[in-house]
């Protein structure tokens, strides 16, 4: 498998620490609103890595975290904690805001079909961990005490802008203009481990630590979330491409601080989603949510598979117009998967090819757009209606759209509605003191008066039931009939 690494910038080939093993971590939301369906695209995209993995034969354990405390709203360690903000805004505790939007992100992820990761861990259930991991980069002089807070002291590295495309000049990428200098820094790209009291006194989550009550930075949390779980050797880390600089850059610096040698080799960032008015994000007010999307009548899996129809790595512009599109090609789909015979077994060798260039296009950087060709090439190909639903299965084991589901509700709908309609036409003769049976008789009739081109007597047959308030419709595939 080929995959493009942050790390180095360039389409390698993945090689986990472990043959056969894949340890994965993916950066979760901070909990204090709901997740937008920008955030969302990471982690569809995660998902789809995640699920293509173990397609391919490997063991995964895919950990993420939910940060609770310590985020603030600049990524650069300033402004106000997001969590405090939440509770500010909704008038309710930090836990409560916390809970509630934990929910309702597992509830998105869900409508989305996005696996919940192996292990989710909250910032808070690891307080020790971190505070352990703080003080042993102290020890290893990689950290040091200012103004109540730690900090990790970047000077101590040969490189600190380790993704190649970040240089001094972009630090202030995530800083806010109306928020001071941190004057405790002694180097401007410094990053906080540890707050005490000297930062916010109004924080309302607190832990004793050897450097006073306070709490951790929202950058140490992943590395120890992630130790703790995956082991000292990570195989890939993913998130969206705005966490690569500093969150990401500043977890590495820790990390191999902390552990001594090379902590992730792979890094997978997701490109953003762009609506009209550039980068969606909670500041600008207005974002859209998998609720408001169902609200105005889209179901969330052709969201899904909207953003597989794209390349990860490019940015994708978002418009109700672009999204009726995927409503229009997911229900084609659906249509042609409704046609679909569920007789007979499927033919194993005759599906090999189909599923080879399936995998090659997700070997390739994750290529979910070929795959969904892919798809569209079982549909098309020259191989039984249950070689076609296996196939569709399969892709389905990563793809995750609920075709198949899809299309088993479609035809319980058509067959209900058809049960509908038989009984009101079966009331409506009854009214007319007709049946059911004496309309078949007479259809029947009436194609014998065709086949022997007796047309008169069609035409009186025809006149018959119309006068009974009966149309009867011809087509290639016989006469129907229905009452006005």
């Amino acid at each position: 498998m080929i995959l493009y690494n942050t790390l180095g910038g360039t389409r390698q080939e993945f090689v986990p620490h472990e043959a056969g093993k894949v340890k994965m971590y993916t950066c979760g939301p901070t909990v204090y609103h709901y997740a937008h369906i920008g955030n969302l695209r990471t982690y569809i995209m995660e998902d789809v890595l995640e699920k293509y993995l173990r397609y391919a034969g490997y063991d995964v354990l895919r950990v993420m975290n939910i940060t609770d405390v310590g985020h603030l709203s600049s990524d650069a360690d300033t402004g106000e904690d997001k969590m405090l903000a939440g509770a500010k805004r909704e008038h309710k505790s930090v836990m409560d805001i916390a809970k509630f939007y934990t929910d309702a992100f597992f509830s998105d992820a869900g409508k989305l079909n996005i696996k919940t990761p192996d292990v989710v861990e909250p910032a808070t259930n690891c307080i020790p961990e971190f505070i352990e991991m703080v003080q042993t980069l102290m020890d290893k002089g990689y950290a040091y005490f200012a103004g109540g807070n730690v900090y990790f002291d970047t000077s101590k590295l040969d490189n600190y802008y380790v993704f190649g495309n970040m240089n001094e000049e972009e630090l202030q990428v995530g800083v806010r203009e109306d928020v001071g200098e941190d004057t405790n820094k002694r180097n401007k790209n410094d990053f906080v481990l540890w707050f005490t009291q000297s930062k916010f006194e109004d924080q309302a989550l607190k832990w004793e630590s050897p450097w006073g009550l306070g709490y951790p930075g929202w950058h140490i949390e992943c590395s120890a979330i992630s130790i703790k779980h995956a082991g000292e050797y990570l195989d890939i880390h993913c998130g969206g491409v705005d966490n690569a600089f500093p969150h990401h850059t500043n977890e590495i610096a820790q990390s191999e601080a902390y552990l001594g040698h090379q902590w992730c080799p792979y890094w997978f960032h997701v490109l953003h989603l762009l609506d009209k008015r550039g980068k969606m994000s909670k500041s600008k007010g207005g974002f859209l949510t998998v609720s408001l999307l169902e609200e105005k009548g889209y179901d969330p899996l052709v969201y899904r598979f909207f953003c597989l129809q794209s390349h990860y790595r490019k940015p994708l512009i978002f418009s109700f117009e672009n999204l009726d599109n995927s409503v229009q090609a997911y229900g084609k789909l659906v249509q042609k998967i409704m046609k679909l015979s569920k007789d007979g077994a499927p033919e194993f060798e005759a599906a090999k090819p189909y599923q080879d260039k399936f995998k090659a296009a997700l070997d390739n950087d994750l290529n979910t757009s070929l795959a969904i060709t892919a798809l569209y090439d079982v549909l098309k190909g020259d191989i039984g209606d249950a070689t076609k639903r296996y196939l569709i299965a399969d892709f389905d084991r990563v793809l995750s759209l609920g075709l198949l589901e899809a299309a088993d509700r479609e035809l319980e709908k058509a067959a209900k509605a058809e049960a509908e309609k038989a009984a009101q036409q079966e009331k409506a003769l009854e009214e007319k003191g007709l049946t059911k049976a004496w309309v078949e008789e007479q259809i029947a009739a009436r194609a014998a008066a065709k086949v022997e081109k007796n047309w008169a007597e069609a035409d009186r047959i025809r006149d018959l039931l119309l006068e009974q308030g009966i149309v009867v419709k011809d087509s290639k595939d016989g006469a129907t009939w229905e009452i006005k």
